[in-house]
């Protein structure tokens, strides 16, 4: 028996064209806005964190997440153009394995997101004063399960033979056979753990947070409160399910594929293009998130409104200028120590 197989190898392989044109495009399509967007999303995070208290720390994580995937998509454009990888096996795997830990830790900061904003609501008296130290733990925990997670990508695309794989990257590598039992509980616990386990949590958030807004005590300023708690985890509902539910629908079908488990050539093709689609839909996530920041929060919109960024780029410009004068310096940190500070 063979130890790897060729990605997708059959008679039937015209799909591979297909995937990689649609790769390019669809990359192509998500590299620009996704550069700016997350840029200046993590700009305003960065000025204005003092303001922000509300999982500010969780957004920023994410916000690096899906700029990190941005910044891979070039030499994935490149690869798809030209077919051929040129810059060695090991930048090729790093490329591979960071793909899905960005993926995953977009799934991990979204549901992080989401309960933070249920907690401060339905338990504000407990979470209101919640120091952020504590939620910069949570991320450096959750970067770390995630990379420990992730291994098993590259783990199982790694090709003992040096001719086959040197100059094929990301779609092409081969895979290698697993024993069916074992392939079938690696799945099934990625499954559970990377989008069966998040999406309920976010669904229970939202269904709570919907529960609430039914009570009858509640007064206006609360209810305007549980309004917006539930605009951002119902977007962040919206947004889990369309960029990540496809991908982990297809995921087990095309690692079967890939494993020449499929083997019939209708099947194999409507199960690759479907990958391929729900691959791109996943990278999407990189522009959908800074939607969720302008849209739910209400801080953010209020900066990227035209008077508060001619102010805010005036008061990071003053900043800078004055970092090295200390009676300028003195008076713009008392600016920035005053949350309640109009320009």
């Amino acid at each position: 028996m063979r130890n790897t197989m060729a990605a997708g190898s059959s008679d039937c392989n015209g799909e591979n064209d297909f995937s990689k044109r649609f790769y390019a495009i669809m990359y192509t399509i998500i590299l620009v806005p996704g550069l700016i967007w997350n840029i200046l999303a993590l700009w305003v995070f960065y000025g204005y964190m003092r303001e922000m208290k509300r999982a500010v720390i969780f957004m920023m994580n994410l916000a690096v997440a899906d700029l990190a995937q941005v910044l891979s998509l070039p030499l994935r454009i490149f690869y798809y153009l030209s077919e051929s990888w040129y810059l060695g096996r090991e930048m090729c795997m790093l490329c591979f394995y960071l793909k899905y830990v960005n993926m995953y830790a977009s799934i991990f900061f979204l549901v992080c997101i989401s309960v933070r904003r249920f907690l401060f609501l339905m338990y504000p008296f407990k979470f209101s004063d919640c120091k952020r130290i504590y939620d910069v733990y949570i991320c450096m925990a959750g970067w770390i399960v995630v990379c420990v997670g992730c291994l098993p990508f590259p783990l199982l695309r790694l090709s003992p033979n040096e001719t086959q794989a040197n100059n094929k990257c990301f779609v092409d590598l081969p895979v290698k056979a697993v024993d069916g039992t074992i392939s079938i509980a690696m799945m099934t616990l990625g499954e559970l753990v990377g989008f069966v386990t998040p999406l309920l949590i976010i669904l229970y958030c939202s269904w709570k947070t919907i529960l609430s807004l039914r009570e009858n005590h509640s007064v206006s300023q609360d209810l305007g409160e549980k309004q917006k708690a539930l605009k951002m985890i119902l977007t962040c509902a919206v947004v889990f399910l369309i960029c990540f539910a496809p991908y982990h629908i297809s995921f087990p079908l095309d690692y079967l594929v890939k494993a020449n488990k499929i083997k019939d050539c209708y099947a194999r093709k409507v199960i690759l293009i479907f990958h391929a689609v729900a691959l791109c839909l996943a990278s999407l996530n990189s522009c959908v998130d800074p939607v969720i920041y302008y849209f739910t929060t209400d801080e953010f919109r209020r900066r990227l409104s035209r008077q508060d960024l001619q102010d805010s780029i005036q008061l990071h410009n003053t900043r800078y200028g004055n970092r090295n004068d200390p009676k300028q310096g003195t008076a713009i940190e008392g600016v920035v120590e005053n949350p309640n500070y109009t320009p």
